[in-house]
Formats: structure tokens, C-alpha cells, sequence
């Protein structure tokens, strides 16, 4: 249990931040519950005694029976019911998205602060189940694990404590026996199907994986002849699936059989205990049949339990998985690089990285040093490890041995919000959003005035096109810069970079994917705006010293390792 409460407590405490809502919306639910149970069981009490009293009268007997203030009972938790009901699913819907947002957020922030390394570890689709699966298993928490078990549980004893009223046996066996049956349906069948429950969301996810793969490499599967050895893999595995899932629907099934034979037991065990009290003349009719239909009415107030905790085992596994982001999480950031003219100093000593699972050395025994203010290019081919480097420098990882510095500060060590405001770069993915033109340039600078936009566009050779296009500015780029060629996204994100004051400014292939004169006119705007801040250019090669103007270093890395220095 000591276990459970580690695992799930994080996100309890989230929850109860809005522990007054969820008070609300619990109360909200038994009043439903408790009005529907109370018309049930008035409406046994009237429907008994007009029936006793028209056999009185039937037998010449004299009876009376005020029909106005049961009826006016009757309509009154009829309407309570009905508003209820409707309250309850209004709020509590509403309550349900804000606790989505809050674990969306929650967990959303803790992927932002996972370094490159980690979030290398899984493909994008265990990170978007992260999103959306797992949080939709915590869900339930509130919705299916903590409402409903203690407004059962409160519902129980009042309908117990009622019908003790008149017979006290009767109340004292019901309180008992529902209890334990709620002990039962909940903790126990929590502990019954943990282990199918938790293994089915990790199956769904492992098909999903299965099926993601064999689209995306349905090519060197044709090619391999493999095709039909990996369609066999994946119903293997839906197979089990299926098998896990048919196991869990029997032991859902059978809570609800439990419930219903214990239920049913109990009101022939109430219908006979109410008899003797009736023939002792200790109660009336239309009261023992008030109980036995109260007591009815419990099942559907227990009804839900059954099927929601045996799949206690999902939600305790989104936890767990949702629980090790912030185990991997990078070490927390304190620093803060200095304000004041100028870049700042870059080195690295006996830098080496090695990526998780990874055979050898991505960066290996690298150091260097680049004076604050000055320029260098680091030359290499694909896959020699620059992008790996760039990476270190700006601080998305942390060496596996060495020392980073940035102003004599590790930039792993250096807060977000410092970083940001100090170091730029230009990476080789570009990120760009489905919006406008202008939208995705002020990402970088929020207030940024139309005049400051094409002054940028202007420095990137784009002013001419963006003047040319229907809305200008407010041209759609496309979801990940569709409309756009990769040129033109790149050179967005680099206008992006200069409406940014960076002191370091790392460009990994800035001149990709556009044509000679562009690149000339790109490598101007960059060597007068780069005048006094620490750059490093990640190239292929220097072919054309013209496109990285005012180089006072130069390195070459291959296989991970800096074999050439040059300075000049």
C-alpha cells in the first residue's frame, strides 16, 4: 500500500488544489444519488399504503390516507433529482476539463524540462500517450476511484441509518453487509484485476508502437520479405491483448454478479426480517416496504464500483510512468549568465557524451576555447557529432565527462528563462507553427512592431516574397511550415534569432538550402549583426570564406573527436 501512496500522491496533492470543487461536485453527486433513492422508496411507502388503505375500505373498513404531502414528497425529489442530475453533470464536466488542464500542464512542463538525451530515449508517440492515454487513465481517479466509492459508501449508511429508525436489526444488518460488499467491490477487486489492468495499457501502447512501425518502415519490410513475419508479430501481440482484455471484462463481469447476488440475498434477508416485525405488529407495511425498496436502490449506487476498480492497475501505471518524467528529469537549474556588453566566453574541457544505450562515444575527449566576442567554425559530416555538440554548448544535455562552460557558468546548470534571454541558436530542425507569418516571428519577441518584422524578413531576403504574398504578414505558414520551402523556414527561423539579443549564437548550417546570392546576402546581414557576440558557425565545409566572414577559429570534428585546430 506504501507504494500505492508514493505513486499516486503527486497527483492527488494536484488535485486537491481544487479540493473545493471537487467537494462540490462530490456533494452534488449524493444529493442525486440520496433523491433518487428517496423516491424510490417514498414511492414504495405511498404505492403500499393507498393499497392497504383501498383494501381497508374494499373490507368496510374504516381508513384514511393523506395523499397530499407524500404526493407533494414525491414531486418534490422527483424535480430535486432532475436539477440535480443536471447540476452534477454540468459542473462536474466542467471540473473534469480544468483537472485535464491541470495534468496536461503539469505533465506538458516536466517534458519541457527533459534534456535531449531523454527525450531521445522514446519516439513522439510514447510522449504523445504520455499526453493523452495516460493522462486519461489519472483521470478516472476523480471521476471513477474517489467520487463514487465515498458517496456509495455515505448513501449506505444513511439508507441504513433510516430504515433503523423503525427496525434497528434491519438497519444494523443492511449497515454491515453493504459495507463489507463495499469493501469487497473496491479493494478487492482493485487488487483482483490490478495486474490485467495495468498490463493492458501497456499493451495498447505496444500495438500502437507495432502498428506505427510497420507503416513507417513498410518499405524495408517489402524489401526484406519480412512483411508477413511482422503481420504475425503484431496479431501475436493483439492476441494477448485481446486475451488480457477478455480476462479483465470476466472479472468486471463478476463484480457485477457479486453485487447483484449479494444485494438480492440481502433484501430477501430484509423482506424477512421485516415480516417478523410486521407480524409482531413493531412496524406497518408500507414502512417494511419502504426498506425493502430503499435497500434495492442501493445497487445502482454501488453499480459503477465493480467495473471501475478492477482497472485501479491503469491509473496506478499512468502514475508510474508520468512519476519517472520527473525522475529523468535534467538536474535543476540555478544559474544565470551575466548581463553586459559583448558575447561570452565559450570552452570545453575533455568533453565527452555518449548517448543513452549507445555503443560508443558520440563526443569524445573535445575541448576548446573561444574567446568572448569571436567567431569560429566547426567543420564535420553528417554524423560527426556537431548537432551532439551544439547541443552541449546551449545545454540541452549534460557531458557524460568533462566540463561545458559559457561564461564560466555550465549552461546545464544555467535557468531556462537566462539561457533564452542570452544564447541563441539556429538548429537544424526548425520549428515552425501553424499560424501566421508574423505569429511564428514573434515568438521570439512577443511586442515586436510590423516595422521591426520586415526589417528582419528584409535582413533574411524574404521581405520581397512576404510583399508578394496576399495577406503579407499575416500569410499562413502551414503546420511545421508547410507553405513553405525548407529554405524560406529556415531563414523565418533565423529572422526569428535576430529579433533576439543574444550574447552566443550557435548556427548549425545557416546557409541550407538557398541558392549562392541569397546565402551572400544572409552571410552580410549576419557578419553586421553578429559584431560583437560569440558565434560558432556547424558546417560541412568552408567553401566560400565570404559566407562566414570574421572567423578567428577554426576546427574540424570527425567521428566525435576535434583532430584539427587552426587559428588565424
Amino acid at each position: 500500500m506504501k507504494f500505492l501512496h508514493n505513486d499516486l500522491n503527486p497527483w492527488l496533492a494536484l488535485m486537491l488544489r481544487r479540493r473545493q470543487r471537487f467537494l462540490v461536485g462530490a456533494l452534488l453527486v449524493w444529493v442525486t444519488l440520496l433523491a433518487g433513492l428517496a423516491l424510490l422508496g417514498l414511492s414504495g411507502w405511498f404505492i403500499a399504503a393507498c393499497a392497504l388503505a383501498g383494501i381497508a375500505l374494499a373490507a368496510g373498513l374504516p381508513s384514511s390516507l393523506d395523499i397530499y404531502v407524500p404526493g407533494g414528497g414525491i414531486r418534490f425529489f422527483a424535480l430535486l433529482r432532475t436539477v440535480a442530475r443536471y447540476t452534477e453533470r454540468l459542473y462536474n464536466h466542467n471540473t473534469v476539463l480544468t483537472l485535464l488542464a491541470d495534468l496536461r500542464y503539469r505533465v506538458f512542463g516536466d517534458l519541457t524540462r527533459l534534456d535531449d538525451a531523454s527525450l531521445r530515449r522514446r519516439r513522439v508517440g510514447e510522449w504523445l500517450s504520455r499526453l493523452t492515454s495516460d493522462i486519461d487513465a489519472l483521470d478516472s481517479l476523480y471521476l471513477r476511484l474517489l467520487v463514487p466509492p465515498v458517496v456509495a459508501l455515505l448513501s449506505v449508511w444513511i439508507v441504513a441509518g433510516f430504515i433503523a429508525i423503525w427496525l434497528p436489526l434491519v438497519g444494523a444488518v443492511v449497515a454491515c453487509v453493504l459495507t463489507l460488499l463495499w469493501l469487497v467491490i473496491t479493494l478487492g477487486f482493485a487488487k483482483l484485476g490490478f495486474a490485467n489492468s495495468h498490463r493492458q495499457v501497456d499493451d495498447q501502447e505496444e500495438l500502437r508502437r507495432l502498428v506505427l512501425d510497420q507503416v513507417q518502415a513498410s518499405a524495408e519490410l517489402m524489401s526484406y520479405r519480412t512483411s508477413d513475419w511482422y503481420h504475425r508479430k503484431i496479431r501475436s501481440h493483439e492476441q494477448q491483448a485481446l486475451d488480457n482484455q477478455r480476462q479483465l471484462a470476466v472479472k468486471a463481469a463478476l463484480g457485477n454478479a457479486l453485487l447483484m447476488a449479494v444485494t438480492g440475498l440481502l433484501i430477501i434477508g430484509v423482506l424477512w426480517l421485516g415480516s417478523l416485525a410486521l407480524a409482531e405488529q413493531r412496524v406497518v407495511g408500507p414502512i417494511m416496504v419502504m426498506g425493502v425498496i430503499a435497500v434495492f436502490g442501493i445497487n445502482e449506487v454501488l453499480a459503477s464500483l465493480p467495473a471501475a476498480f478492477v482497472r485501479f492497475g491503469a491509473s496506478h501505471g499512468a502514475a508510474q510512468r508520468l512519476n519517472a518524467l520527473r525522475a529523468t528529469q535534467e538536474q535543476t537549474r540555478v544559474d544565470s549568465l551575466p548581463d553586459g556588453e559583448g558575447g561570452h566566453a565559450l570552452q570545453l574541457r575533455e568533453v565527452m557524451f555518449r548517448y543513452p544505450d549507445a555503443a560508443g562515444w558520440a563526443i569524445c575527449q573535445v575541448s576548446l576555447t573561444l574567446p568572448a566576442g569571436q567567431r569560429g567554425a566547426i567543420m564535420g559530416i553528417s554524423g560527426s557529432g556537431k548537432s551532439t555538440l551544439a547541443n552541449l554548448i546551449m545545454g540541452r544535455i549534460s557531458p557524460t565527462e568533462g566540463d561545458v562552460w559559457v561564461a564560466e557558468h555550465a549552461p546545464s546548470a544555467v535557468t531556462l528563462e537566462s539561457s533564452a534571454a542570452h544564447m541563441g541558436y539556429l538548429p537544424q530542425q526548425i520549428d515552425l507553427f501553424d499560424g501566421s507569418l508574423a505569429d511564428n516571428l514573434r515568438i521570439a519577441k512577443p511586442d515586436a512592431t510590423d516595422e521591426e518584422l520586415w526589417q528582419v524578413l528584409a535582413q533574411v531576403a524574404l521581405s520581397d516574397w512576404a510583399k508578394r504574398q496576399p495577406r503579407q504578414l499575416a500569410a499562413q505558414v502551414g503546420e511545421r511550415g508547410q507553405q513553405l520551402s525548407g529554405g524560406q523556414a529556415r531563414r523565418v527561423a533565423l529572422a526569428r534569432l535576430f529579433l533576439r539579443s543574444p550574447s552566443v549564437v550557435l548556427l548549425d548550417e545557416p546557409f541550407a538550402g538557398v541558392d549562392a546570392a541569397t546565402a551572400r546576402h544572409v552571410a552580410a546581414s549576419l557578419d553586421a549583426w553578429l559584431v560583437g557576440r560569440t558565434a560558432i558557425f556547424f558546417v560541412h565545409q568552408v567553401d566560400d570564406a565570404a559566407l562566414v566572414p570574421g572567423l578567428a577559429h577554426q576546427w574540424r570534428l570527425d567521428g566525435g573527436k576535434l583532430i584539427h585546430d587552426t587559428s588565424f
